[in-house]
């Protein structure tokens, strides 16, 4: 029924909290990427939203702002002449007010709960937040198969140049303190002996 309606679903898990959602086809990749998270999470009140630069923006959910400090003009959603290329990629943040949204919108006449209409009621709140994901960096949106495909050719390519896994969430979880050096390596050795496994250990193995 929507984007938006993800939040109804997800009210008794959600609570009193903030929350972010992620489309589960989309892969976000690129320098600075955690620090951009980092300053939408310490954001206690509003919405954050990401732009990025597309050739096709009649395609997507699209946002207008001032060059010169990201205030976001106008929002729009698949629009027939787009008032900028920069599409609203598939991660946002709210503050616990997208559950009163969510119910307060009604369906569009595709019949599903827009999340562009719960972003406006942000903007005209002005409570709605943009950051922009630059050159260099990579929205990957993996809905078709030809898309999928070109996801697996960027990250296996990435991954085969630096030697470094993309999004390893047991390397994640060790560099940030969370497993023991121990749990790493009991992970890796039930993995199996594969390429992962192998990278788990070597991790484990730095100084």
């Amino acid at each position: 029924n929507g984007i938006g309606h993800a939040f109804l679903i997800g009210e008794k898990f959600i609570q009193n909290s903030n929350v972010c959602l992620i489309l589960g086809d989309n892969i976000f990749h690129g320098q600075g990427l955690y620090e951009k998270l980092i300053k939408a999470t310490a954001r206690k009140i509003g919405a954050t939203i990401y732009g990025y630069q597309v050739n096709d923006p009649e395609r997507y959910g699209i946002v207008e702002f001032n060059d010169d400090n990201n205030k976001i003009l106008s929002l729009e959603e698949k629009p027939k002449e787009p008032k900028s290329n920069f599409a609203i990629t598939g991660i946002y943040f709210y503050d616990n007010n997208v559950i009163k949204y969510a119910k307060e919108t009604t369906p569009s006449k595709r019949g599903e709960l827009e999340i562009t209409d719960i972003n406006i009621k942000y903007l005209n709140n002005g409570n709605l937040n943009l950051e922009r994901f630059g050159r260099g960096f990579a929205w990957l949106d993996t809905g078709t198969h030809d898309s999928l495909m070109d996801a697996s050719h960027y990250i296996q390519t990435i991954e085969h140049r630096q030697g470094l896994k993309v999004a390893c969430i047991e390397e994640i979880a060790y560099r940030n303190n969370w497993i023991s050096k121990n749990e790493l390596i009991k992970i890796a050795n039930n993995t199996g002996k594969n390429d992962y496994g192998q990278y788990l250990i070597d991790i484990s193995r730095e100084l």
